[in-house]
């Protein structure tokens, strides 16, 4: 196997080729290295690589593994991380002009899990400007290019990771999401990306801060090319940590526990926001999959999800925008129109007031209450993870079935589940005619992030998984 080639290997690989000795962390981080500058000028995924930093680590991981040190489950493993998380010493910017500058002065939680479990950080990546687009774009760094087709995004707001992650630029990685922005972006490049329950993995170290409110619907979750990697990612980033008020120390399980005959209840839309037609065969694919695998998989759709999504909006939009506009107000010169955009799209509703704020709070709970009773009986839900594949940079609607779908609707599959902060995945499932990849989502119960994994396993084994771009 040439060196090169392993950039494209899935995480567990490399570290089984290191601990094997059969390759080098040295030559992993060389080769890593190399296709960062061959493809990034183009994709712009990062916005800061570590060379001096990672060839160290790299050199400390190879004196290891001669030393037969005991070494960890992503050891000599190199991984990106979102510019919204602490990693000591790079940019911590969050692609805002607010931010010019900013470095951290200590690892992330996670961030620092990852390294003991030996794995090698290249660099931060680029995100959408304070995190508020389902596109990669911000007046630091600019424009995230996805590695199918440098005409379209990759997603966002972890855009700058799934197209890191999906050309070979690292073998996995950390997002956050706060209604589809692991997700999108994982279904927008062929990835595999988790949103864990909230708490699960510690948001510690993220900015902005995972707070209040944003902190029961915002998480960071693993993205990388595999679900086999996405899991090994999780188990070494999982556990409660002081810094987040969402943790608890409830046990992770394995996906190697989940066999059929498991109940999938599956749908293909809403009922009022469609979803394309290569869109829709795609969770018609994995479902039968699903079936043919063992498991019981029927009809379902849960009741109250328009409630949901108005709610989400309620804290995402309306929320958010108590935040925002003061911060932008009279300095709109330094400011994406991507977050001016959004920021307008708030503000056609009143101002969110504190007493409906609490409102919503409550409301939220009940309605977490009756879909978490309605999964009693069908603990997996199978669908869409949004209405359209990769769109072109700049795209606010798509006709679907005669039906015009704006931006903000067509990620409605996804913020349903940051509202109910149950633990969803993306799995590629299939692609477009233009050759794009179709991810579909796969959610369970909360805290049973196994579950949701292993049968998106499932899914990834009779489908085949993610696959090498194959640019435009």
């Amino acid at each position: 196997m040439g060196i090169a080639s392993a950039t494209l290997l899935p995480a567990t690989e490399i570290a089984r080729l290191v601990r094997t000795r059969e390759i080098s962390p040295v030559e992993v981080v060389e080769a890593h290295l190399a296709r960062i500058d061959a493809l990034n000028p183009a994709l712009n995924a990062y916005v800061h690589v570590d060379r001096d930093g990672a060839r160290a680590a790299a050199r400390d991981a190879e004196a290891m593994v001669l030393r037969r040190d005991p070494l960890g489950p992503l050891h000599g493993v190199p991984v990106s991380i979102k510019s919204a998380i602490a990693v000591a010493g790079m940019p911590w910017e969050t692609g805002s002009r607010f931010r010019t500058g900013v470095r951290a002065e200590q690892d992330a939680t996670l961030v620092r899990r990852l390294r003991d479990a030996g794995a090698i950080v290249l660099g931060v990546t680029n995100t959408a400007e304070q995190l508020m687009a389902w596109e990669t774009d911000n007046v630091l760094y600019g424009r995230t290019n996805s590695p199918w087709d440098l005409a379209r995004t990759p997603g966002g707001s972890s855009g700058g990771e799934s197209a890191a992650i999906a050309a070979g630029l690292s073998a996995g990685g950390v997002g956050s999401d706060g209604g589809g922005s692991i997700r999108v972006p994982a279904h927008f490049t062929g990835i595999c990306g988790l949103k864990p329950t909230p708490g699960r993995v510690p948001a510690t170290g993220h900015f902005p801060p995972c707070g209040g409110p944003f902190a029961l619907s915002g998480v960071v979750g693993p993205m990388a090319r595999t679900i086999g990697d996405v899991e090994v990612l999780l188990h070494a980033m999982a556990g409660p940590d002081t810094g987040d008020p969402n943790g608890h120390p409830v046990p992770l399980g394995s996906s190697a526990d989940v066999r059929p005959p498991l109940r999938v209840g599956w749908f293909e839309d809403d009922g009022l926001t469609p979803v394309t037609r290569e869109t829709r065969e795609a969770v018609q694919r994995a479902a039968r999959a699903l079936e043919e695998a063992g498991f019981d998989v029927v009809p379902f759709r849960p009741e109250g999800l328009e409630e949901a999504r108005a709610l989400w909006w309620d804290i995402f939009g309306r929320a958010v925008r108590l935040v925002l506009e003061p911060l932008v107000e009279g300095r709109e010169h330094d400011v994406h129109p991507n977050l001016l955009e959004f920021l307008d799209w708030t503000r056609r509703q009143p101002k969110l007031t504190a007493e409906e704020l609490l409102t919503v709070e409550i409301a939220r709970d009940a309605l977490k209450a009756r879909i978490s009773a309605s999964m009693a009986e069908c603990p997996v839900l199978l669908c869409p993870v949004s209405a359209v594949p990769a769109f072109r940079h700049g795209e606010r609607e798509w006709m679907v079935d005669g039906v015009r779908v704006h931006y903000l609707d067509a990620w409605r599959y996804c913020a349903w589940f940051n509202l109910l902060q149950n633990p969803a995945v993306s799995v590629p499932a299939g692609r477009t005619a233009e050759g794009l990849p179709i991810g579909v989502q796969v959610v369970a119960r909360h805290w049973e992030e196994h579950v949701a994994l292993g049968v998106a396993a499932a899914i990834e084994r009779a489908l085949g998984g993610f696959t090498p771009p194959s640019p435009r």
